[in-house]
């Protein structure tokens, strides 16, 4: 491919981004990913937490989110987009390239662990951004007060394996592009109440991180 080529098709790729983005300005989308996990998991979490934002934080999201494949172009028209599952994840070298596009170009990604995803995310990541290494928010990050107060940083929702919760980034030019959620299974606390019996208390912190992070996706 010539240079003139690949300059065009950054270009054109440039617009479309924007035109997406501005198109889908208050929606999100789940991700559907190769390797075998279950990435349609939860499925009422994200419809109740979409609810929950429209009613607390005043954004205007379609209650059914879309389900985007990693490789596709798809993924440019949504400003969030929201990846879970118990197991393994796998990028090919066409989906990392496209998920760092999208990333570089003013999307964020946020990974929620429904436990054992840890170590296939790390390591795909990796495809993604080659150079970076997921490091731990510190409690005075903003995503931490962008709508709800949590001084003491994530929540604990869901006990795995003991391991107090992290909230996990990776950082393009200084900007957040992708929080991994990991010992915490915010999308449990987010899932219908019967689901998980979770008290009253514990899904309002949940879904009040969530809105969190809709809000700094949204606007940062």
């Amino acid at each position: 491919m010539t240079r003139h080529n690949t300059a065009l098709i950054t270009y054109i790729t440039a617009i479309f981004v924007s035109i997406g983005f501005q198109l889908n300005a208050q929606d999100l989308a789940i991700v559907k990913y190769k390797g075998g996990g279950d990435w349609y998991s939860n499925p009422t979490a994200l419809p109740n937490l979409i609810n929950y934002c429209n009613a607390t934080i005043n954004t205007k999201m379609n209650t059914q989110p879309e389900v985007v494949e990693v490789g596709s172009i798809d993924i440019f028209q949504f400003p969030l987009l929201h990846m879970t599952g118990h197991g393994n994840v796998f990028f090919s070298d066409e989906d990392a390239e496209n998920l760092r596009s999208y990333l570089i170009s003013g999307g964020f990604l946020h990974i929620d662990d429904n436990y054992g995803m840890e170590p296939y995310i790390k390591k795909e990541m990796k495809k993604v951004f080659p150079n970076e290494d997921f490091i731990e928010l510190p409690k005075s990050h903003e995503i931490f007060k962008a709508a709800f107060e949590f001084p003491d940083g994530l929540p604990k929702i869901h006990e795995h394996d003991g391991k107090r919760p992290q909230a996990l980034g990776i950082f393009y030019e200084t900007r957040l592009v992708v929080l991994f959620t990991f010992e915490s299974d915010l999308g449990d606390g987010w899932e219908d109440p019967e689901v998980h019996n979770d008290p009253d208390d514990v899904r309002e912190k949940a879904l009040k991180m969530g809105a969190n992070i809709v809000k700094y996706a949204f606007y940062n």
